[in-house]
């Protein structure tokens, strides 16, 4: 009786897990079956699930009627040197808190934890006239260089949890070894903390990628846009063009699908261990 009940558990649960898959991935599967459709196709009733003809075509011309290849480029080499400087500096900043003791660490970290709750409206004003009074206004650099001063409270939260895990005595053999600080974390540390890198960098490369409100308040010059705001721009020019902005939103979204399909696994391990105390 307790193998048929836990069979019967067995697949309500992958059952439910199926539907709800399928919930999540519809809007997927709906914005590539529009970019692939003609107009006439799109909004006929009752609903085409499956595209008569194939028509990739709209990826083409997407590309050709706006300059979404470069805002592709300014968004790939935004968030590349973002998410880099995130990962390299929020797993210093991580390692400093959980393998190294020093007066007022615990305070400084409850610091840094509690810049979460300040909400970002209320800092964007005086952050944009700091960056204007330098003349940094219009560049990359006001959405690339914070990421390279702390990679975010989130990030060092995950990480620094992570790091506690790891047992100390590694840190001892390696001073007994004659490695220093540095040479600890980048030998032991990092190497043992793959999992919890990969998340990291999942979430700072989609934060970067898909920041809409801080490209469009720095950059004015339309060369340098990235892809969130080529995507609006689009749509606002070609709104009854649907295919074509469908094709160049599928375009947008697999950088994230691609990576998430490479981290998935490391996201569910990576945040599972970061939530065990030591």
């Amino acid at each position: 009786m307790n193998k048929v009940k836990k069979k019967c558990m067995c697949i309500l649960i992958y059952g439910c897990l199926i539907i709800l898959s399928v919930l999540f991935l519809f809007p997927f599967y709906w914005m590539l079956r529009t970019s692939v459709m003609e107009l006439g196709d799109i909004f006929e009733l009752p609903p085409v699930y499956v595209p008569r003809e194939i028509q990739i075509e709209h990826y083409k011309a997407a590309f050709s009627v706006f300059p979404l290849g470069r805002y592709l480029l300014n968004s790939l080499w935004i968030t590349v040197l973002s998410t880099a400087g995130a990962m390299l500096t929020a797993s210093l900043c991580a390692f400093g808190f959980s393998r190294i003791k020093w007066k007022g660490r615990e305070l400084v970290f409850t610091i840094v934890l509690s810049s979460m709750l300040l909400p970002s409206a209320v800092t964007m004003i005086p952050v944009f006239l700091g960056w204007s009074a330098i003349g940094l206004t219009n560049t990359y650099l006001p959405l690339v260089i914070p990421s390279w001063f702390g990679g975010g409270a989130m990030n060092i939260f995950l990480l620094r949890q992570f790091f506690r895990m790891i047992p100390k005595e590694l840190d001892e053999s390696a001073r007994m070894d004659g490695a220093g600080y540095l040479q600890i974390y980048r030998n032991v540390i990092l190497p043992l903390s793959k999992p919890v890198l990969v998340v990291v960098m999942l979430f700072a490369f989609m934060a970067s990628w898909n920041d809409f409100l801080n490209p469009i308040i720095y950059l004015n010059d339309q060369r340098k846009y990235t892809i969130s705001i080529g995507l609006q721009l689009f749509m606002t020019a070609y709104q009854t063009s649907w295919n074509q902005l469908m094709a160049a939103a599928v375009v947008a979204v697999i950088p994230c699908v691609l990576l998430f399909l490479f981290g998935q696994r490391f996201i569910v391990e990576g945040i599972n261990l970061t939530g065990l105390n030591e």
